[in-house]
């Protein structure tokens, strides 16, 4: 029978433009389904059916090779996301978003272990929205992803909740019901090969219903797994060089710190070597100190009070750091101090830095660092280095003081006892022990109980450390005369100091009285006889560990002192009242005349007034504003009336 080509012609070439077009499989069948309508023989119509048959091997074929290249092109990506790897955390999220992209899962997670806790957790989830499985914790061997990491094979199972290949617990069971997952695939992370490689994690992708997961789609997931190990693994090698990195580097920074601390400390050795041996003072070691360790530093002596103080820069500080401290400065200062000595090295208390300054166990001082919060290694030890070539210097200063002391000691004693023999002689010996006489000095006497009477003369020598050059003690009669050049600080005002100074140096009470200023054998004798009568009175007025002049003592002062100067006495009794009544035209002066001559009697006073009784009592309101609260008490009441007879005397 001849063939008749064009019958079926037609449908075939519709076959092939569906074909190429990828119509789905069953626009693929119906054509044969139009041949049969169209009245085609059998034989037509088993060479039409046969055409289908290829068409659909080629359209799975078709598909399978895209999607082996959608895979490939997924690999392709993950291997340049670990080639550029910048961020561990971005690589995984990729691998699991495409692990979930190209299986076609609901979605997709990684578990890592914690080496801490013993267990693995969630490393990355993607499509997850139930927040406890994304928080879930699995042990070894527990669930479908514990027996992949024990195993280190992959495991799949089309419905977990009633797989009972798996040990389920109640926490995974919970979190992955609350995450609604069915079908679940886990295969292992893996680094290395054979007996020698070992499971670092698990990779997975899981549906929300029964799903069975084909050996193609196991071993794209064991591939991107396998891209998750080395990025994983290339992740911890970079960070394990990254911390080598920095561990070269803190050595190498260390290496040089120590380096320029050692050179720092060589120069310094040299520095302050010099300064020993050209003969510098503490001030010189604490300029320095203050250069090398850019910070203010201030050197005390053994009872907290300041021998010198020097800027950073160089320059002395007057009225600055530590200058007039007060006494409760000083005891923080030493109890720092003995700190320091307790722990052998520097202490910081109170915002400065503070190191004992010893010889032996006696602590002569502290050196003190103020302006640096922060004190490191090298420079503590440089600072507590400066210490010791401090103590160095004040040893000798103390040394040689206490020589010329007892050599000057003669001299104060021959000015005390002959000042009228040889003035001249006298001024000269003065001047070749470095002691003008011609000029004006202070006389101070101290005295103390027998409990301190041995260590007052040590004492004073350590107290004339932070005064200037050319001053002098020495013991006579039981006490201790001081000469001190006078800089304009009153004689009332310096007894204070040294009784407060040498009371904390001596550790018992410590009375000191002050004459002057004096200049000349003659009057520095006459000196010290005013200061040994102000000293016995300030013994009777029970004033023992103070310190005064007779100035400062009232009338008293007027009976001790040499001049007996009654008008200052008055003026200091009754100066504010005076002054009152000349500006005023007042009579302030004498209504209180007239309160003391009439008892305190406020009747009797108006009486002698002739004024209101409300008058007196305003006056004596204004007398109380203008001396003080305390002018009627007995002790202040006796010095008014005994300056207000003086000033009608001098009036008469």
């Amino acid at each position: 029978m001849p063939q008749k080509p064009t019958s079926v012609a037609p449908h075939l070439r519709r076959l092939l433009e569906l074909l190429a077009a990828g119509a789905p499989a069953e626009d693929l069948g119906a054509v044969a389904a139009e041949v049969r309508r169209s009245g085609a023989d059998a034989q037509d119509l088993a060479e039409v059916e046969q055409a289908i048959e290829a068409a659909l091997r080629v359209q799975s074929t078709l598909r399978q090779h895209r999607r082996r290249e959608a895979e490939l092109t997924a690999l392709f990506d993950t291997a340049g996301d670990l080639a550029s790897l910048r961020d561990l955390d971005a690589v995984l999220r990729s691998i699991v978003r495409r692990a979930r992209m190209l299986l076609g899962t609901d979605t997709a997670y990684l578990t890592l272990p914690d080496e801490e806790a013993g267990d693995t957790y969630m490393r990355v989830t993607d499509g997850s929205v139930s927040e406890l499985f994304q928080n879930l914790r699995l042990q070894l061997g527990e669930g479908l992803g514990g027996l992949v990491a024990q195993t280190a094979r992959p495991y799949a199972s089309p419905d977990y909740r009633t797989d009972a290949r798996f040990h389920h617990t109640d926490s995974i069971d919970a979190g992955v019901l609350d995450e609604g997952l069915v079908a679940i695939l886990g295969v292992p992370l893996l680094l290395g090969s054979g007996t020698g490689g070992h499971v670092i994690g698990v990779l997975f992708a899981a549906d929300r219903s029964a799903r069975a997961f084909s050996p193609d789609e196991v071993a794209l997931l064991c591939s991107l797994a396998d891209h998750a190990a080395i990025a994983i693994d290339t992740a911890k090698a970079m960070a394990d060089t990254r911390v080598a990195l920095a561990g070269l580097a803190e050595a190498n920074a260390v290496i040089r710190e120590h380096s320029a601390a050692m050179q720092r400390a060589e120069e310094s050795h040299d520095r302050l070597t010099d300064l020993v041996l050209r003969g510098g003072d503490v001030s010189d070691v604490a300029t320095a100190v203050a250069g090398l360790l850019k910070g203010d530093v201030a050197v005390h002596d053994g009872s907290g009070w300041p021998l010198t103080m020097v800027s950073r820069d160089g320059a002395a500080l007057m009225g600055g750091i530590g200058e007039g401290a007060s006494t409760a400065d000083s005891a923080a200062l030493i109890a720092a101090a003995e700190s320091s000595r307790a722990a052998a090295h520097t202490v910081f208390h109170d915002g400065r830095w503070v190191c004992a300054v010893l010889a032996g166990q006696e602590l002569l001082g502290c050196l003190v660092l103020y302006g640096r919060p922060e004190l490191d290694g090298p420079d503590r030890r440089l600072f507590e280095r400066s210490s010791v070539v401090t103590s160095l210097l004040l040893l000798l200063r103390r040394s040689v003081a206490e020589t010329e002391n007892r050599v000057r000691g003669d001299l104060i004693a021959d000015l005390l006892t002959t000042p009228d023999r040889d003035p001249a002689g006298l001024v000269d010996r003065g001047r070749r022990l470095g002691i003008d006489l011609n000029r004006p000095h202070l006389l101070l006497v101290a005295e103390t109980g027998a409990a301190g009477r041995e260590r007052l003369a040590s004492a004073a020598v350590q107290y004339l450390f932070g005064t200037v050059s050319g001053s002098v003690s020495a013991e006579r009669a039981g006490a201790l005369v001081l000469l001190l050049p006078y800089d304009g600080t009153g004689p009332g005002e310096a007894a204070r100091g040294a009784a407060e100074q040498l009371t904390q140096l001596v550790g018992a009470p410590v009375t000191v009285a002050g004459a002057g200023p004096a200049t000349g054998p003659r009057a520095i004798a006459d000196a010290h006889a005013e200061s040994s009568r102000c000293l016995r009175a300030l013994h009777v007025l029970g004033r023992d560990g103070t310190g005064a002049c007779a100035a400062e003592l009232g009338f008293l002062g007027v009976l001790l002192g040499k001049d007996h100067d009654v008008d200052g006495f008055v003026a200091a009794a009754l100066g504010p009242l005076l002054e009152y009544d000349a500006q005023r035209g007042t009579q302030l002066v004498r209504t209180l005349h007239a309160y003391f001559g009439c008892g305190g009697s406020l009747t009797l006073a108006k009486e002698e007034l002739h004024v209101h009784v409300n008058t007196v009592v305003q006056r004596l309101d204004r007398i109380q504003a203008l001396l003080g609260p305390d002018w009627n008490s007995p002790e202040q009441a006796l010095e008014i009336q005994l300056a207000l007879r003086l000033h009608l005397l001098s009036d008469s």
